[in-house]
């Protein structure tokens, strides 16, 4: 059966087998095929670039002829959202969605990623690489991974130090957290560098070094320390929120594999740990394309616009083989995640309290 409104855990046993295992992805993939969904869409990211560049000029534009002013916080918002949306285009790039080859996909990713807003196109390829994998396994999924925030009752048993404290919170902190999201994706993006195995390093280095001085070179040349202070205080919280909002409805409060579970094949596995976020453009544009997450997830190297004709057709496929197909609307699917953060740290507040 499908289903338009989210449960909190959906049953990943309700899948109905109509052929034999491993064929069901194969059909709907020669459907999909058969639509002429895979098929590349130059002229849809040569716009979308195109009006990325012009926008993101403008506005340091704007930045520098307004000067020593404190109406530059402004234009701090609007950079802020701009670096969101080139991360987007190169997430887009990083599926191969913009080119079918590794090197021009590489290049325009370190180009978008490194050089336009410091962050490591290599670092954040691999991560979303392993996630993409196996999302929203607590081993194996880099997205759900401890850290200051846990994702389940077992990860809230065993935090230790800020996270515990901050675990049983986190439904409330979460948003205040997101503000400094921006700031650990850079840095994030410097420690990868120190990696052994990292490939690139030299070029990735080069080009985030070449990002950071420019920001700071501009920042001080044009603002005074104060104001150069609030500028990136406000670019850097409105970029982290901006990803985070596109981020959360995705996965969280959806159901987590560990590696006791029985794995389910790829069609289940993507489909069961996903959600969909209703609404119209405007929403496709916020957020990238991200809201047909399931079709995302099934089918990462087609191209952006094709995902909202892609989704009729994978969720009537899901109604034939029984699966749930989980969607619902923007501000309900952070409802379901916040509720799912506050009820996986109940372990945390309860031995608080005790």
């Amino acid at each position: 059966m499908v289903t338009t409104t989210e449960p909190e855990q959906p049953d990943t046993t309700t899948a109905t087998r109509t052929r034999p295992e491993g064929s069901d992805f194969a059909e709907l993939s020669r459907r999909v095929v058969q639509a002429g969904l895979l098929r590349r869409r130059p002229g849809y990211y040569t716009l979308r670039i195109g009006l990325l560049a012009v926008l993101f000029g403008a506005a340091w534009t704007g930045f520098a002829l307004l000067g020593r002013s404190w109406w530059q916080p402004v234009t701090a918002v609007v950079l802020g959202l701009l670096y969101a949306q080139i991360a987007l285009v190169a997430h887009d790039v990083a599926h191969r969605q913009v080119f079918r080859l590794r090197r021009p996909s590489e290049a325009a990713g370190r180009i978008a990623g490194n050089l336009c807003i410091g962050m490591s196109y290599g670092w954040w390829q691999d991560k979303h690489t392993r996630h993409h994998a196996n999302p929203n396994h607590e081993d194996l999924d880099p997205d759900v991974a401890p850290d200051i925030l846990v994702w389940s009752t077992g990860q809230a048993r065993q935090a230790r130090g800020a996270a515990r404290w901050i675990g049983g919170r986190q439904a409330y902190l979460f948003f205040p957290l997101l503000t400094l999201e921006g700031m650990n994706l850079h840095l994030s993006s410097v420690r990868a560098l120190f990696r052994p195995a990292y490939k690139q390093r030299t070029l990735e280095a080069v080009l985030l070094g070449v990002h950071v001085a420019g920001y700071a070179a501009a920042l001080l040349l044009v603002l005074t320390p104060v104001q150069a202070l609030a500028f990136v205080a406000v670019h850097q919280a409105v970029f982290g929120v901006y990803l985070g909002c596109t981020f959360a409805p995705n996965h969280k409060g959806m159901p987590t594999l560990t590696a006791a579970d029985a794995r389910p094949d790829f069609l289940r596995r993507q489909v069961l740990t996903s959600r969909n976020v209703r609404g119209g453009r405007f929403i496709d544009v916020c957020l990238g394309g991200l809201n047909y997450q399931i079709e995302h997830h099934l089918f990462p190297s087609m191209p952006t616009p094709h995902l909202r004709r892609a989704q009729p057709i994978v969720r009537a496929y899901c109604a034939e083989l029984g699966i749930s197909y989980t969607e619902s609307g923007l501000l309900s699917s952070y409802a379901q995640a916040l509720r799912h953060l506050h009820n996986v740290g109940a372990p945390l507040r309860a031995a608080a309290s005790s």
